[in-house]
């Protein structure tokens, strides 16, 4: 048996909605959709860039989620994603190729989000 299968019924496809604070990721396929949420850490210091670095942890954790994920629709304000954007490009250049596409959504439901994923893919 190979090991590196994937199973049929796994969500290969993902559609993330994200701000500076937080992410919604779903994952969409042949199985209802499943969502999970990445929250940013507050710890405020006094130190020089700690919003930087923050923001940085916060985008790391939401490139974490996306592991294994073969193509991604990121969602979120212009700004957000923007940031997340360069981060990416910048920070995690071999999670870039995987990215199909970033669309400014405002606030949407867990549904919409689903039902945008799926129409982005054409699932």
């Amino acid at each position: 048996m190979n090991m590196n299968t994937t199973p049929i019924d796994a969500a290969t496809h993902a559609v993330v909605w994200l701000d500076h604070r937080q992410a919604n990721v779903m994952r969409i396929g042949s199985t209802p959709a499943q969502a999970s949420r990445v929250r940013a850490h507050e710890h405020p210091t006094a130190q020089h860039g700690s919003e930087v670095r923050s923001e940085h942890e916060f985008y790391a954790q939401v490139c974490a989620a996306l592991e294994g994920i073969d193509a991604v629709l990121v969602t979120g304000s212009k700004t957000a994603l923007a940031d997340f954007r360069h981060y990416v490009e910048k920070h995690r250049p071999h999670a870039a190729p995987r990215i199909a596409g970033y669309e400014t959504v405002d606030h949407p439901t867990e549904k919409q989000l689903a039902a945008l994923g799926r129409q982005f893919f054409e699932l």
